[in-house]
């Protein structure tokens, strides 16, 4: 039995200089791009008293306005549930037209495919912007834009989950003469459904912070109270806003956690 030739370890190749190449190259890239887009230091930094004055109104919150925020505060939660509900009732069915694993169609799973690449290319606020043109200022153009923004993103994530899934049940209901219908049904539904239970929950999580951002384009919502008071540079009402949006979304997230550990075993 042979060793190494005086017992040396082999001599580590020196990589140091590629780390370096790339962190030049990463640096240029971004020097590039501010200068490109005008990035101006020197004017962020004249300007930082008024964001030290901004900053000082946020952190005094004024809670006599709370009782004026409540509409508003209601009228998020209920564009949240209404969409996620309207969205998730969608999504399953055509989840299913978008699984290679259980569409056999290939035209048809192109088709589906390539429509929910659009319907999730779009951004939520151009969503919101187009239906405030159509439908008009409020919460219903906010619906019908959190439902297609949810849309594209249960499908894409129920699909993919539906592809990974052990297809030895749906084979079987296959080979004994059932129709394919039948065969997700009772094989792919169930092994698929605590993914969709759980995306249904985070969907409705999205919902409630993605209304208050559509709301600044008068899809309604405590966007809307947002865009008005920001307006007028109310921020110490602001700031009261952005700490009822985070008690929301706290306790949503507790109840979503408490949901998942007795509906997803």
């Amino acid at each position: 039995m042979t060793g190494a030739v005086g017992g040396a370890r082999p001599t580590k190749p020196r990589t140091w200089w590629k780390t370096v190449v790339v962190l030049a190259v990463i640096a240029g890239i971004t020097v590039w791009s501010s200068i490109a887009i005008g990035v101006d230091v020197s004017a962020i930094a004249e300007n930082a008293h008024n964001a030290a004055n901004t900053l000082i109104q946020l952190m005094q919150p004024d809670y006599s306005f709370f009782p004026q925020t409540l509409p508003a505060l209601l009228q998020t939660v209920q564009m949240a549930i209404i969409a996620t509900a309207v969205s998730v009732a969608i999504a399953l069915p055509v989840s299913f037209w978008a699984s290679r694993a259980t569409n056999p169609n290939s035209v048809a799973l192109g088709i589906v495919r390539f429509i929910m690449n659009v319907v999730r290319s779009v951004p939520d606020l151009l969503y919101a912007s187009l239906f405030v043109t159509v439908v008009g200022t409020g919460a219903l153009s906010g619906i019908f834009a959190l439902v297609l923004f949810n849309l594209g993103i249960l499908v894409k994530l129920v699909s993919e989950a539906l592809d990974g899934l052990d297809r030895g049940g749906q084979e079987a209901a296959l080979a004994s003469g059932a129709s394919w219908f039948k065969a997700n049904r009772q094989a792919m539904l169930p092994e698929v459904a605590p993914v969709y239970i759980s995306q249904a929950i985070y969907v409705l999580e999205l919902n409630i912070r993605a209304s208050t951002v559509i709301g600044l384009v008068g899809a309604g919502g405590l966007g809307m109270l947002i865009d008005q008071v920001r307006t007028f540079y109310q921020y110490h009402y602001l700031s009261l806003i952005i700490l009822e949006i985070l008690v929301i979304v706290v306790l949503l997230e507790l109840l979503s956690s408490f949901a998942r550990r007795r509906l997803i075993k």
